[in-house]
């Protein structure tokens, strides 16, 4: 696991040049937010986690399939991963930011990604 990438990724890569095609200018993994949002566009106070299906559970996803062995170590890992993206959501939230998670699958169709990150910025939902 200390060969997993945590910031730079490809997923993450597609957001970031999306966001300057669309004019946008952000702040990099913001170190003193909660959680180190990995997009931050201080202006708008808004921040964006691009998050990997299987490591942050995205519901529904295929991606997301928890593996069969070790299943004890497999749970507790992926749960807590949950319940810190949720308090620092909330954590970024107290402090009156607007929070977009982007799922992994999700940066597969930028058309859709396009409108998704156009209505946040836009409506901040």
């Amino acid at each position: 696991m200390g060969r997993v990438k945590g910031r730079d990724t490809k997923p993450e890569l597609v957001v970031r040049s999306l966001l300057h095609r669309m004019g946008f200018r952000y702040r990099l993994h913001c170190r003193d937010l909660p959680g180190n949002p990995d997009i931050v566009l201080p202006r708008h106070r808004k921040a964006i986690f691009v998050h990997g299906c299987f490591w942050h559970g995205h519901d529904h996803c295929v991606r997301a399939s928890r593996p069969t062995s070790n299943q004890d170590f497999w749970n507790s890992k992926l749960d807590s991963n949950k319940a810190r993206d949720n308090r620092h959501q909330g954590d970024l939230e107290c402090l009156g930011w607007q929070v977009l998670i982007v799922w992994e699958c999700e940066t597969r169709h930028v058309e859709i990604l396009k409108t998704k990150i156009e209505r946040f910025l836009r409506d901040g939902k």
